[in-house]
């Protein structure tokens, strides 16, 4: 169902300033970047970090939250609806398809599909 963690995504207040300084600072590479986020490598790990715009308190208890990349996303979607988890529907970005599940204590957390 899940096959590995993808990226870990933090608020922020300017995502340009902060790229720049992820870069500069702590040698991250961007590797995808759109409106209002930045996607950084970190080294030689398969997990990212995703920096996205916004106020921090705009949606307390889930400021960080891990993304979870699994191959069949309407299935793992399905999978999770069929034991009653609460999911959001599914979204589209660009070349990402990602949903919300939420754990019980209502941490939000993410899973997607790319290619």
């Amino acid at each position: 169902m899940i096959e590995r963690m993808d990226t870990v995504c933090l608020k922020v207040h300017d995502v340009a300033a902060s790229s720049l300084w992820y870069q500069e600072i702590l040698g991250f590479k961007e590797s995808d970047k759109g409106d209002g986020y930045r996607v950084l490598s970190i080294g030689d790990s398969g997990t990212a970090l995703t920096i996205e715009e916004g106020d921090e308190g705009t949606l307390p208890g889930n400021h960080a939250y891990p993304i979870f990349f699994t191959k069949d996303i309407e299935q793992t979607r399905t999978k999770l609806m069929e034991q009653s988890i609460k999911v959001s529907q599914l979204k589209k970005e660009g070349r990402n398809t990602f949903f919300d599940v939420y754990d019980i204590d209502n941490n939000k957390l993410q899973v997607c599909f790319w290619e």
